[in-house]
Parts: structure tokens; sequence; C-alpha cells
């Protein structure tokens, strides 16, 4: 392997894998983006070291690495869920608080984070200009709040700028909620003590409407519900004996309150009296309220109907191959891929070249600092009093981004074409994964030729008409988007099992990824159709109109490209699939489409519309 000629590379891979050991979880993914960094599931997001490797990038990148290694190490999601508050003030100091405690917590057994993390707090502070706020109700109370509880943890000063804000709000919090925080030593190493602990203190700040339900108190309730169905349950002989109880004390009670009792209980019969006559004397037009009706099976069309869903299934690729069949299959994907392998590195190198370009390489020039701008020193020959020019590196926006394929697992994909999407989808999972953008894999087809159960039902209920579709769906995950790829590679090689591929509903399986998508937290979304034509399914279709999938497909695809939440782009592998989609392009030969996958998506990154048009050739349907 080649040597990288990028200084900042050994301090990358040395910094990923000290997280990897302070995390305590060697499957962590760490990488380095110039989007704000963030952690998700087993995926950490670092600052982005740059080559120059300033010192105060080196200590950001550590600080980051380490807060996020020790929130991975000792917060646990489903105690912070249960305690968490309702209000978004509330919330905000539960968050800041829990936060220092991780941190506090891990600098028990590592203090060497300490100083790393208050490299990170201090660079955050002074960039949010928390130096320069004079009074407290400018300042953010919940930071000062985090940056006291972590002051009070560690006994370590905080660093200049974040110092400000926690002075300025320091006497309110210590006069309202100091008593509280006094034990916040005694409670660190347990989160669940902690979280009463931080919502005591937001009830002591004033913000306790906020903090919901007591969820101890909700656990205490049902532990109550339990037991009184234990003694509703319990025999008759307990009964007897609470009744003689009640006897023998009945002496003492005075004539009052009997007859109080008495008046209390013909009260109470008379509205049962009452009740049972509402109930049965109900006014004539008057209907008990009827259950509303059952959601439509599709947001595009109201009308498609579904026979039965019982027996669909959305399905781990992992879960329909043993993992001894799925290494043997990816083997075989392996070997087709040989004599591909010099077309795909070059393309795979083309994307990754094109995706960094648009992260990273951005200059502001004319600068009065920075690296000398060579370009710009012939002026300084032909006139020497003219300055020296420098420029300065910066960092572009590059959105989050995902990508889902969604592949056509139909009978018509079988041998070479199916091939190929499983070779195209590897490649970029791979190359995308490296570039820091999310992709997600998908496969559908269905359970069985002609119908399966779906049918066999139908069938033995008298075969209504208009059934709707009519088989058993089966979508396939093969990578999720947080999945790494290191976890999945196998799952590809389903594509080659025998007797997997059968029909194709397309309009369902393009709106479950949309589905999918919709709910994904990055900015931008791309959906990649790949498809060999037109929706088939041979149970459908000979009970319903000709045209029932088709139309069904269409109303999806308008209301993706009518919602412009996810950008809907399709190949169409030996047939024109531009009658359908309003961006899309046709392979007529095998062979071209990992070049146009890859091009196509790439074409996708391009900043200059006009390039991105001319790049893709998008054709418009009719």
């Amino acid at each position: 392997m080649k040597p990288s000629d990028n200084p900042a590379d050994p301090f990358k891979k040395a910094l990923a894998e000290a997280t990897k050991t302070m995390a305590d979880d060697p499957e962590l993914t760490v990488s380095y983006s110039v989007d704000p960094p963030g952690m998700a599931g087993d995926t950490m997001r670092l600052p982005q070291v740059s080559r120059r490797m300033t010192r105060d990038e080196v200590l950001i990148a550590r600080g980051t690495a380490d807060a996020f290694a020790l929130r991975h190490r000792h917060h646990d999601l489903k105690v912070a869920q249960k305690y968490a508050p309702t209000g978004q003030m509330a919330r905000d100091l539960y968050e800041a608080m829990e936060s220092a405690r991780c941190e506090a917590v891990g600098a028990r057994d590592m203090p060497g984070t300490l100083g790393n993390i208050d490299a990170k707090i201090g660079a955050e502070a002074e960039k949010r200009g928390y130096g320069q706020i004079r009074q407290a109700q400018d300042a953010p109370l919940a930071q000062a709040a985090g940056y006291l509880v972590r002051h009070l943890a560690t006994g370590r000063p905080m660093p200049g700028a974040a110092a400000n804000v926690m002075e300025l709000w320091r006497p309110f919090i210590e006069d309202q909620a100091g008593g509280t925080l006094d034990h916040v030593s005694e409670v660190l190493a347990d989160q669940a003590a902690f979280a009463r602990l931080a919502r005591q203190v937001i009830k002591d700040l004033g913000y306790g409407d906020q903090l919901g339900d007591d969820p101890d108190l909700e656990d205490e309730s049902e532990g109550d519900d339990a037991t009184s169905e234990d003694d509703q349950e319990s025999p008759d002989s307990e009964n007897g004996e609470e009744q003689s109880e009640e006897d023998d004390t009945s002496p003492e009670r005075s004539q009052d309150e009997q007859d109080d009792a008495s008046q209390a209980q013909i009260s109470m019969d008379e509205m049962a009296d009452m009740e049972e006559g509402e109930e049965a004397e109900l006014p004539e037009g008057e209907a008990p309220l009827e259950p509303p009706p059952p959601a439509p099976h599709s947001d595009a069309d109201p009308n498609y109907a579904v026979y039965s869903t019982d027996f669909d299934e959305e399905i781990k690729a992992e879960d329909l191959a043993e993992p001894a069949e799925l290494e043997r299959l990816r083997a075989y994907l392996d070997q087709q891929l040989d004599p591909l392998k010099g077309a795909v590195s070059r393309l795979a190198n083309k994307l990754q070249r094109r995706l960094q370009a648009q992260q990273n390489r951005s200059w502001e020039f004319d600068r009065e600092e920075g690296i000398l701008d060579a370009g710009r020193l012939a002026r300084v020959v032909a006139n020497p009093t003219t300055p020296l020019s420098f420029k300065v590196e910066k960092d572009t926006e590059f959105r989050d981004t995902c990508v889902t394929l969604l592949l056509d697992n139909s009978g018509s994909m079988r041998g070479r074409p199916i091939s190929i999407a499983a070779i195209c989808a590897d490649v970029l999972a791979r190359t995308l994964e490296r570039c820091q953008v999310k992709v997600e894999i998908l496969g559908f087809t269905t359970r069985a030729w002609k119908g399966g159960q779906s049918r066999e039902r139908w069938l033995g209920e008298g075969r209504p008409q208009q059934p709707g579709r009519l088989n058993d769906l089966r979508h396939i995950i093969y990578k999720g988007a947080d999945a790494p790829w290191r976890r999945v590679r196998s799952n590809l090689g389903l594509m080659m099992k025998e007797g997997l591929l059968k029909e194709n509903i397309d309009g369902e399986a393009l709106e479950w990824a949309h589905r999918r998508m919709i709910g994904r937290p990055e900015q931008r979304k791309i959906l990649m159709v790949i498809s060999d034509g037109a929706p088939v399914d041979d149970s459908t279709l000979s009970v319903n109109p000709a045209n029932y999938l088709e139309k069904h497909l269409r109303d999806v695809i308008a209301m993706v490209e009518r919602r412009k939440a996810v950008e809907l782009i399709a190949i169409g592998i030996g047939h024109d699939v531009t009658r359908y989609y309003e961006r899309a392009v046709t392979i007529t030969d095998v062979e071209q489409l990992a070049g146009a996958m890859t091009e196509q998506l790439a074409s996708l990154f391009d900043s200059d519309p006009r390039a991105r048009a001319r790049v893709m050739g998008m054709k418009r349907g009719g």
C-alpha cells in the first residue's frame, strides 16, 4: 500500500484507535469531517485536522474525541430517556449536566482527559462569544449549569470564556440549588441517582413545570397496581377476615357516621341505576361511536388497496441465510468482480476525489497572512513595491448527506444484471463511507411466485372482486445507513442466492425507501433506484386493472418529487425508465452500469447546476 502523503493521517489514525479504547468499543467508527462534530450510535464524527496540524486543531480534535468517548462509555441511553424532562429548557439543563457527569467520571480513571476537554470547551466558548458577555441574562443558563457541575465534580477551574458564563450565573444557581449541588460528587458514578439530582436542580432553578411526570412515582404506581390486582384475587377467607375486623370496629363508630355511610351507599346505588337506564334507553338516531377507518396503505394514492399485509416482511439480509452461506455467496460475487477490478478502482477513486474536493479544497486569496500565493509572484517581480499576496485554505460547507440505493431484486434481473448491481452497490458503499457520506442499500422482491399466502387467503375467502395487491412483499435491508461497511460486506452476496429473485412491486418499495429516508437526520437525502423495467406481479395483475401497479408507481414518484425532501434519480437496465422518473438514465449494456452510477452520483455534488445537468444528461419523462 502506498503511504499517505498527508502528515495528519498518522495522528488521525492514532487518535481513532485511542478513542475506541477509551470508549471501550473496538467496533466504533471514527471519522473526520468539516461538518459539526457529532455522535450517533457506533459512529463518531470528529473535527477535521488539516495538513498543517496546528496546535489548536490537534487539541480540539483530542478534546472532542475524549468527550464523546467518555459519554459513549458512561452514558446509558435508557436511563437518560427515563428521567429526561419534557420541556426544552429543562432538557437543555439535564443534557448539559449529564455531559459534565460523564466527563467527570471518566477523569477519575483518566486524568489526562481533563486538559484535552478543557481545550475543547475553551475553544467552543470563545467561538460562541461567551467571553464578551457581561450580564447573566445574555448567557445560556444550561451551559453555565453544566460548567458548574463539572467544576464542582473535578475541582478544576473552567477555561476563560466558559468561566465567565459560569461566574455570571453562579450566584443564582448556588442560591437556588446550592444544597442539592453539594451532593454532586456522591452520585457521579450512578447515572440514575445523578438524574434524580439533576431533576431536583432543575426544579430548584424554577423549571419544575417542564419536568413532566416523576418516573420513580410511575414505577411505584405500577407496583401498586400489581399489588391491588393480587388483592382482588385473594382467597375469600381474607375477605372474611377483613369483614370481621370491620364488624369489630363498628360499635365504635358514631350513629352519624353510620347514617352518612348508608346515605352514601344509597346515592351510589341510585347513580348505578341511572347509568344502566341511560345505556338501556339510548336516544334514537344516536349510535355508539364507530372506530376510525383504517389508514390508507399508500400516502401517494389513498385508493391503492392491499388484500393482506399479514404475510409481508421487512427483513435484514443476514436473517435470510446462514453466515457461512453468505460468505460463500460473497466469495462468488468477488470472483465476478475480478475482471472489473481495474475499472471499478478507477471509478471509486474518481468519485472519492470528486466528493473530497467538494469537502476540503477552497481558498481565500489576497490575504495578508497565510500560505504564499505563488501564482501572484509575477506581479511582485514586475513591481517590487507590490506587497506579497497570501492565500488561506477554508473548509466549504458540505452538508450531511445520506444516499439510499434501492435495488430491483426481481427475477428478470437474474444473471449478469444483478451481479453488476451488487458490485456497484459494493463500490459506492465503500467509497461513500470513506467520504463520510452515509449509504443505505435496500432490495425489493416478493416472497413467492404468483401470490403466495395472500392469494391462498383470497381464494379461501371466495375470490372478492378488486382485491388490490395480491402477493407477499419481501423488503430486504442489505445495509443500514448507520451500519459500518465491514459488518455487512457479506450481505450483498445474498443477491446471488438461488430462488431469492421473484416478482417486483416497485411502488410500495419506493414508498418504503422514502419513508425510511424521511426519518433520517441528514440534511440532504438522495434516493437512487436501479430497476430493469415496469412493476410486474402476475397474481395482482390477473385480478386488477392491467395498469394497477404502474399507476401506483407513478403516483409514488409524483409524491416524492412534489415533496422535494428526497432527491430521486433512477437507472434503468436495458429498459427505458424515463417514462416514470423525471431524472433518469437508461443503460443498454450492463457493463456501463458501474460508470453510470458513479457518474450520476458524483454529478449530484457538483456546485455548478449547469455542469451538473450536463454531466447527468437527464431526460424528462412524458
